[in-house]
């Protein structure tokens, strides 16, 4: 009986050294995984940190982009007001044209009996003074035949 005793005590050693030798070697392969770990840890922490810089330096150019984008736009503003005004003033420009054309279309519709009255005294008048211009260049020519 001691002999059992004795052997299960041997086979309870020799587990017991089994267990101990297969979690040496589990501890082993889990440090080095671990140290894998680490390693990819920190090449992530420095592309993360080459991530950060590079989001940061696209922000800054997205922010100056958008203050540019908002100066232009502001300028273009002043361009566009600055053009509507003028659109303003040729409409002004062309309702007083009009105005002044329909002042000017009734005046003469009003006067319109003077005006042909001025045309025909001007007609008699250029009538008169050709007369007399014809009267004169035959009295030169008399004179100028009897001269010879």
């Amino acid at each position: 009986m001691e002999l059992v005793l004795y052997i299960a005590a041997l086979v309870a050693a020799i587990g017991f050294l089994v267990l101990c030798i297969s979690l040496a070697m589990t501890f082993t392969s889990l440090n080095k995984t671990l140290k894998e770990v680490s390693g990819t840890m920190s090449g992530l922490e420095g592309q993360l940190q080459g991530v950060t810089r590079e989001t940061t330096e696209l922000l800054q150019k997205t922010n100056d982009l958008a203050s540019d984008i908002q100066n232009k736009s502001e300028k273009l503003n002043s361009v566009v007001d600055a053009v509507k005004n003028v659109g303003e003033s040729v409409n002004g420009l062309n309702t007083s044209v009009r105005q002044i054309t329909t002042s000017i279309s009734s005046e003469v519709e009003k006067n319109e009996d003077k005006i042909a009255q001025v045309v025909q005294w001007s007609n008699v008048a250029l009538g008169i003074r050709d007369e007399w211009k014809e009267r004169k260049a035959i009295k030169e020519a008399r004179s100028d035949y009897k001269g010879l």
